[in-house]
């Protein structure tokens, strides 16, 4: 059995530095009011000694704990299928690791679970939380005001209980949806349908007011609910094509969906585009790119939306590094989007 060598200690790091230890516990813990060159004296003894800091103490002096929450409002199911998800974590941890702060991945099988994240915000172990894919209905928003955790939603919160003042990160939706049904219009096609998202979220429902900003009074037959999914993009282009023989175009909310279609079109001898042409939402390369034909979608910037709540929640947090780039109280901010052109339309 072999001698385990004893963790650097905060004196030992005074006495290599030649300063004293409150200097030390200072810079390591991020205050201010010590010089420039002691600064740089005490960051080189932290490396030759290797030393880290027990979280713990660090935590009684800066009142932070470095971690914070992704609450996803949506089963492991669903997230680890679908990439959005990937991209929107992987904008969200690039952010937090460039200002070494830990992500804490919380997730939601039920409503069970949303008390168990409730009490878990409660607890203090996290500065904040990020949260997205919320539903209307969901209880998450009243638990987190009730922890009093600082908090940035994806997308724009769709409560109705009169809270404001929420911050978020949101892609005009609205906006994509208008500009994908104009190109389909522009294309020569009259019967031109919409396969929704769940439309207790409020990016499923903005996209389907862009759709009927363009078609106005069309049929509503024309108009199918579905859940974001492949699967749920095949049941609703079946059952378009059941009632409505004659779709000659279909915008679907995301392009998993869009996926789904495209694979009953071809099931069904339909051409695409020549017969149909099919519009998706996100400009998820991995799915656009590989569907037959590859799909014209509307491209909103998955990743940059996770780096921005992160930036956003961490400016509210107080965070030098992240306040380099801006002044003032943070602000919900919402990405433009725009269409990208592939052979599906």
């Amino acid at each position: 059995m072999t001698d385990t060598a004893p963790r650097p200690t905060l004196e030992a790091v005074a006495a290599r530095a030649g300063v004293s230890r409150a200097t030390v516990s200072r810079v390591v813990n991020g205050g201010d009011g010590v010089r420039e060159p002691l600064v740089a004296r005490v960051r080189r003894a932290v490396e030759e000694l290797g030393y880290v800091p027990n979280q713990a103490a660090r935590s009684l002096v800066t009142k932070r704990h470095d971690a914070v929450a992704v609450v996803i409002a949506e089963p492991e199911t669903r997230v680890f299928a679908d990439p959005f998800f990937a991209l929107q974590l992987r904008g969200i941890s690039k952010e937090l690791t460039a200002h070494d702060n830990q992500l804490v991945l919380l997730l939601t099988e039920g409503r069970d679970d949303h008390a168990r994240v409730g009490r878990y915000l409660a607890g203090g172990h996290v500065d904040g939380a990020l949260v997205f894919s919320l539903h209307l209905d969901d209880p998450l928003p009243g638990l987190i005001q009730h922890a009093g955790v600082p908090t940035v939603f994806g997308g724009r919160p769709g409560w109705s209980d009169g809270r404001g003042g929420a911050l978020y990160v949101d892609s005009d939706n609205r906006g994509g949806a208008r500009e994908a049904v104009r190109h389909l219009a522009a294309l020569g096609r009259t019967r031109i349908a919409h396969i929704t998202g769940p439309l207790d979220q409020t990016s499923a429902a903005d996209r389907l007011d862009g759709f009927r900003d363009v078609m106005g009074d069309s049929d509503p037959g024309l108009v199918v609910e579905s859940d974001f999914t492949p699967a749920g993009g095949e049941r609703a282009m079946r059952e378009l094509l059941d009632r409505h023989p004659d779709v000659d175009a279909v915008f679907a909310a995301n392009d998993l969906t869009a996926a789904g279609a495209l694979r009953v079109l071809r099931e069904r001898g339909r051409r695409v585009p020549e017969d149909v042409a099919v519009i998706g939402f996100d400009d998820m390369v991995p799915v656009a790119e590989q569907t037959d034909p590859p799909l014209t979608t509307v491209r909103q910037d998955i990743e940059e939306m996770g780096r921005l709540m992160a930036r956003l929640l961490l400016r509210r947090l107080g965070d030098k590094g992240a306040e380099a780039g801006g002044a003032g109280t943070p602000s919900s901010v919402v990405l433009p989007t725009t269409l990208v052109r592939r052979a599906s339309a």
